[in-house]
């Protein structure tokens, strides 16, 4: 692990970068004429964290779509935020830096880190000194074709498994949050007699059906989320998580192809029985700071994020259009009626937020 220099500068080349990052993920700057960011979506106060010092929090796959998303947000928030990317591609997204000391304007702090997901003592090294890990578990496909394999599937588990071993070892770690998706939770064997209609936080998908359908993006997530959850138990970790739906967003599919289309493997039966929901990117990273605010009320657990439901063949129509594939791919031929249907409830998320999302009744 080596820490990358960072310089202090002139004022608007430090502007410039901290632009172009905004722009990576595809957010606009937000202004605040009061002087302090505050969040109107979502939180409408700060966490004490902000307060006590300008805590560090850590950012793993800190240039993913997601990734940027909420280092943004977090910087917005008042946050100092490091970032960790583990190879030299992401530092040259980030740009070259040079001098030392932390990059930091009067109201930016971050730091740029790099360190290898698949190494507990890089990891280790790289969480020093921060008091909260968001795990966004950004991965991609090294040929660029597959999506998401069924190696990945595994790759994802161990690296969790090392992301949460190393927030375990590291004593300023006080909380975790780790991305989970919503695919984690949706696929219900409909075998089973007992099946509830609602799909809520405390569903899960059913491991033999995700292997059966090779369905390795929601396989991954259940069995990355399950053994971060283990781990937490077992070392007195204070963990959350929250189970995203398909991420969108400006350029969604562009700038997040692998996890795109990974999610979307099985879109007809997820839309035929009521389960293909959207979250917006920002909304998302919204969402992970104001949990993880939450955390200091000991709030934790399981949470379900979305905002949208794709429930009429306009809207897959539109989605399909967005991704750049046949309609068919979400809709099918006929219409999205199915023998057994199901509702997508975040209760539990929208209760946590002072001023929630929409909640949806669905059926």
């Amino acid at each position: 692990m080596g820490v990358v220099r960072t310089w202090e500068s002139r004022r608007v080349e430090l502007e410039d970068f901290r632009r172009k990052m905004v722009e990576t993920a595809g957010i606009q700057r937000r202004k605040d004429d009061e002087g302090r960011r505050t969040n109107t979506l979502f939180c409408s106060d700060y966490d004490d964290d902000v307060d006590e010092g300008r805590n560090m929090l850590c950012v793993t796959s800190g240039v993913s779509y997601f990734g940027l998303a909420l280092v943004n947000h977090l910087l917005l928030l008042g946050y100092s935020v490091r970032i960790i990317v583990d190879n030299p591609e992401d530092i040259e997204k980030l740009q070259e830096m040079e001098s030392s000391g932390l990059m930091r304007t009067t109201e930016y702090h971050f730091e740029v880190v790099i360190a290898k997901l698949t190494d507990v003592n890089s990891l280790e090294k790289a969480f020093e000194g921060c008091r909260g890990v968001f795990h966004t578990s950004a991965f991609t496909d090294p040929a660029g074709l597959s999506g998401y394999t069924k190696s990945m599937a595994e790759i994802e588990v161990r690296v969790t498994e090392n992301v949460m071993e190393a927030c375990a070892r590291t004593p300023s770690i006080k909380r975790c949050v780790f991305t989970s998706s919503l695919s984690a939770c949706v696929w219900q064997d409909n075998a089973q007699s007992d099946l509830s209609h609602v799909i809520n936080h405390g569903s899960w998908s059913t491991e033999s059906l995700c292997i059966d359908k090779k369905l390795w993006y929601a396989l991954g997530k259940m069995r990355a989320e399950k053994a971060a959850w283990r781990i937490a138990n077992e070392r007195g970790l204070k963990l959350t998580t929250i189970c995203s739906a398909l991420i969108t967003g400006p350029e969604f599919c562009r700038r997040n192809p692998t996890a795109t289309i990974a999610y979307l493997k099985g879109a007809q039966e997820m839309y035929s029985h009521g389960l293909l929901a959207t979250v917006d990117v920002t909304k998302l990273a919204e969402a992970h700071a104001c949990v993880f605010k939450a955390m200091n009320n000991n709030a934790s657990g399981r949470y379900i994020c979305f905002d949208n439901v794709i429930d009429a063949q306009s809207e897959a129509e539109k989605l399909a259009k967005e991704i750049g594939i046949p309609k068919e791919k979400i809709c099918g031929d006929a219409s999205n009626n199915s023998l057994h249907r199901f509702e997508l409830s975040k209760e539990k998320l929208c209760r946590l937020m002072s001023r929630p999302l929409r909640c949806y009744s669905e059926y």
